[in-house]
């Protein structure tokens, strides 16, 4: 169902999968903005709106300006059941009551779902790159404030330079190439993050779901396990190859015990060549700037440099009728 503002100027309506070229092109015109080139494929779009916990008809929103162009996109994602809620927004510049339309619907959806479930509130994160499209005015008079930074780091890889690495001493990698090699990366990696902030325990199933496609499962020969010789399996490093710039490093996790023996390093030598023997010339991550691990530096160490900068806004608030 079409919804016009109180002004008129802009329609809203939920979106659909028929929309996910359309929705696909306005976030690349916000990448281009933002980032000086496209970074997003149909195929992201569509996962985003068929993820575990999202319904198209009531946790998505496009918005059209009076001319009928859209010029905005929302997304809610309950994936965690838990009252903490994952956001998306798109709005291109010169269209900000369009962007403050969708962050109150999104406001307004995220407490349903929470009330929903049971929570006495709801914890809402959104995740704009500085600076944003979006005037973060806009999100503060809402009750939105910014908790957190990431940095997008990325390195340039070839297939000459980035080669299969020699491991450290007592350390050996292995790609999985089993389920069962698959939920003990899984399971390593929640015990690894499982002090992070922002982190919530998801299933193997949920956990999958992330490193997929629309159209192909997880990838095993981009998930590999580290193990380290009189202590089992330590480590592990997740990563999919469906980004539309770069290969792309979604979780690295080593057990605390562990840290400080190269084990690290090497699983991320390690997809270094792997994306380079597929062809990628780039390979990205994000850190959080305030991770205690030392892991920002660990990748600058490898190489990697600051590509951009990612704010976590929050939005608290009650589930009460």
């Amino acid at each position: 169902m079409r919804q016009r503002s109180a002004t008129s100027r802009i329609t809203v309506r939920p979106a659909t999968l028929e929309d996910a070229a359309g929705i696909c092109e306005l976030i690349n015109k916000i990448d281009v903005i933002e980032t000086g080139e496209p970074g997003t494929e149909v195929a992201e779009v569509v996962r985003d709106m068929t993820l575990s916990g999202t319904r198209p008809e009531t946790d998505t929103w496009l918005a059209f300006d009076a001319g009928g162009a859209l010029v905005g996109y929302a997304l809610v994602c309950d994936s965690h059941g838990t009252g903490h809620i994952d956001a998306d927004h798109y709005s291109l510049p010169g269209h900000q009551e369009a962007g403050a339309a969708l962050l109150d619907l999104m406001g307004s959806r995220a407490a349903a779902i929470a009330r929903a479930n049971g929570r006495p509130e709801a914890v809402c994160h959104l995740y704009l790159r500085d600076p944003s499209t979006l005037d973060p005015t806009l999100l503060r008079k809402r009750g939105w404030q910014p908790v957190r930074r990431y940095n997008v780091l990325t390195k340039p890889v070839a297939a000459d330079t980035d080669t299969p690495p020699t491991p450290p001493p007592g350390v050996s990698v292995r790609a999985c190439t089993s389920e069962a090699d698959l939920r003990l990366a899984h399971d390593l990696v929640e015990k690894a993050f499982v002090d992070h902030f922002s982190h919530h325990p998801v299933s193997f199933e949920q956990w999958c779901e992330g490193l997929a496609t629309p159209t192909t499962e997880a990838d095993p020969s981009l998930v590999w396990l580290a193990d380290v010789a009189g202590s089992g399996t330590v480590g592990a490093l997740a990563a999919h190859d469906n980004r539309l710039t770069t290969g792309w490093v979604r979780q690295l996790g080593v057990l605390e015990d562990a840290r400080g023996r190269g084990v690290g390093a090497h699983l991320l030598r390690t997809a270094f060549a792997a994306f380079a023997v597929r062809g990628r010339d780039t390979v990205g991550l994000g850190v959080d700037t305030e991770n205690a691990t030392g892991a920002l530096a660990l990748y600058e160490h490898l190489g990697m440099k600051p590509d951009q900068a990612i704010d976590t806004w929050q939005l608290r608030t009650s589930t009460a009728p």
